[in-house]
């Protein structure tokens, strides 16, 4: 069995309309979010043994203030990955982890819910991560492999999901 986790991004500021996409960091919602799930990341128990990353500002923001380690390795194709990119990614660049944290963006983190989980496996935290996989979640699950290059559709359970507005209501959706 193999671990995944995925965590998203936090809030970004589109006030900066000046910036590229890719150069668009947090907005201070979106710091307080990303510290509070850093925190949440380190204490759910997993101790990950490598760190995967897009390199887009707002992930590298993201995973400074969540403080998690290990060191991240960028991968440029992890930014606005599709499923098939990012499984790719998982099957190439694993290596020997046995948990792997992945940072990146949404749809293609949202859509690796459904990518992952059989239908049989489905349960209350698929159902609320299906319905939206918000900024700064993190999502464990538990893969039914023995090597990452062996990963493949319906071959996981997800055991954990939370996000800030979790942690602290001030960080739900606004109103």
């Amino acid at each position: 069995m193999k671990v995944l986790g995925l965590l998203r991004h936090a809030k970004s500021d589109w006030g900066q309309s000046d910036k590229r996409d890719f150069d668009r960091g947090l907005n201070a919602r979106g710091c307080k979010g990303a510290a509070l799930i850093g925190a949440h990341v380190r204490d759910h128990g997993v101790k990950w043994d490598k760190l995967i990353a897009s390199p887009a500002k707002r992930v590298k923001i993201t995973l400074e203030q969540a403080a998690i380690g290990p060191e991240p390795q960028w991968e440029d194709s992890l930014y606005l990955a599709s499923t098939e990119t990012i499984c790719d990614v998982i099957s190439e660049q694993g290596g020997d982890a046995e948990a792997l944290l992945l940072a990146g963006h949404n749809p293609g983190f949202g859509d690796m819910v459904f990518e992952l989980v059989a239908p049989k496996n489905e349960n209350d935290l698929f159902d609320e991560a299906k319905v939206k996989f918000p900024t700064a979640a993190f999502a464990v699950f538990e893969l039914d492999i023995d090597d990452w290059a062996d990963l493949k559709e319906g071959c996981g359970k997800l055991v954990h999901f939370a996000r800030p507005r979790d942690l602290d209501p001030e960080l739900g959706p606004e109103h």
